[in-house]
């Protein structure tokens, strides 16, 4: 397979790293010193220790996004290793969604004293969307695995 058909893939897995990255390196910092209201700055510290602990899962899977993009150039997609790749992208997809569950009284709580649902919704959507790739991921797996089955029957049949 030629390597330009997943070159689309390759720059969004790397604008979505970037964009991380700068998330964690100065958005959540800056948020932490000029909180909206001071008042409320010990309900942002676990808020703010569980979105960074959200980006080391998400960081793994992407890593092994792009793995997978490296199997499927060199033609190795249906293989024991891409399976691999898809069952550390579900446990990370997982590990996200179970870190915004967690998160999600706190943002509860914020949400009550500055009396804006939104923010539930938000907290939501993130947890939500991690919990739709574990299932895809989910899913991937299983056909792969049915794949490389089929594809080794076929190798000891030849």
């Amino acid at each position: 397979m030629k390597k330009g058909s997943t070159m689309f893939l390759r720059i969004t897995i790397i604008l979505i790293g970037l964009l991380v990255l700068l998330l964690a390196i100065i958005g959540i910092p800056w948020l932490l010193r000029n909180p909206v209201k001071p008042d409320y700055s010990h309900i942002l510290y676990p808020i703010i220790i569980i979105l960074y602990l959200s980006v080391i899962p998400l960081f793994i899977a992407l890593y092994q996004a792009m793995q997978l993009l490296n199997y499927i150039d060199s033609n190795r997609a249906f293989s024991d290793i891409s399976v691999k790749s898809f069952k550390i992208i579900k446990y990370s997809a997982f590990t996200i969604c179970g870190l915004y569950v967690l998160l999600m009284p706190y943002a509860y709580i914020l949400a009550q004293k500055e009396d804006s649902p939104g923010m539930i919704i938000v907290g939501m959507a993130f947890g939500f969307a991690s919990l739709v790739v574990a299932v895809f991921a989910t899913v991937l797996q299983k056909l792969f695995e049915e794949v490389v089955l089929i594809k080794t029957d076929n190798d000891l049949t030849i």
